[in-house]
């Protein structure tokens, strides 16, 4: 059988410790196969393997042509952001909860995987947010984020007002709780639970959600992702923070300028061809449950 991959990452953490029996048959598969297979080094101690290899996230990424995380989508989050930055291919093993990012079953991963690595499958890469942080000119700091951006008080309960701008023009004014932008990966994630729509992740936008907002009129705003999100605050009480994807958090102050564009990284994932995006959703959101 021709080798589409060589080097095989396996990395993610699951929630439940019953989960990683599952890291273990397949390291001892794939090198039963013949494939050279790196463990991720945070991983490692969790498993009964006897002197595995072991890398680091960002050295599997450098070294591996293929890795597969095995969780939920947070293990996804965490490691594509580390991962997009290389030539990494990504397959997810859904461990976890919902799995729109892991979306392999497995109870039959195996199979499912022998075909992949005999050619039968297809890339999806989805592009990424940047966000860049500006404080009296200079860069603060800059970050990635695959599913959304969040900007928000450090206390819930405190509302804050903002100018937006896209591409130096500008769009509106809201007073709200916080303001999500999102990609359309993240668009059932965090923005579907603040009332964003369902965007199909082939198209090339992104999503403005404010949340909970001082006005009835306020609706969800979708724009190129070709575009530059500028933003600037105005009544702010408080400190802020913007959230990167759940896991990434950066403080800001009230006079920062806050830039949000496309990210020139893309996250390379595998799927089998039989993958169908609107059967995730149907499985996911219970779309084909009958009523009657």
């Amino acid at each position: 059988m021709k080798k589409y991959f060589n080097n095989i990452g396996i990395v993610g953490i699951p929630r439940f410790k019953s989960s990683f029996v599952t890291h273990e048959l397949l390291y001892f598969w794939l090198h039963k196969k013949g494939y050279n297979v790196f463990i991720e080094n945070n991983l490692v101690k969790k498993l009964f393997l006897i002197n595995p290899m072991v890398l680091s996230l960002s050295d599997i990424g450098k070294y591996c042509d293929l890795a597969i995380v095995i969780g939920g989508d947070g293990n996804i989050l965490r490691a594509g952001r580390v991962l997009s930055s290389y030539k990494t291919f990504i397959i997810g093993i859904n461990r976890g909860n919902f799995g729109f990012l892991t979306d392999l079953n497995y109870n039959n991963i195996f199979k499912t995987i022998l075909k992949i690595l005999s050619g039968k499958f297809k890339i999806e890469k989805r592009f990424l947010l940047e966000v860049k942080v500006y404080r009296k000119n200079i860069i603060l700091n800059k970050d990635i984020a695959i599913n959304e951006i969040v900007i928000h008080p450090e206390k819930v309960t405190n509302m804050f007002e903002f100018d937006i701008f896209i591409n130096g023009k500008f769009a509106f004014s809201q007073r709200s709780d916080g303001l999500i932008i999102s990609t359309p990966t993240g668009s059932t994630g965090y923005a579907l639970s603040a009332g964003g729509p369902i965007v199909e992740t082939s198209l090339d936008v992104i999503i403005l959600l404010p949340m909970f907002a001082h006005t009835l009129s306020v609706r969800p705003l979708v724009i190129n992702n070709n575009n530059i999100i500028y933003i600037k605050f105005k009544d702010v009480k408080g400190k802020l923070k913007i959230s990167l994807d759940g896991n990434v958090v950066i403080p800001i102050k009230k006079n920062d300028i806050i830039f949000i564009s496309k990210s020139k990284l893309k996250l390379s994932l595998v799927h089998p061809l039989c993958y169908n995006y609107y059967d995730v959703l149907n499985v996911k959101l219970n779309w084909s449950k009958k009523f009657f």
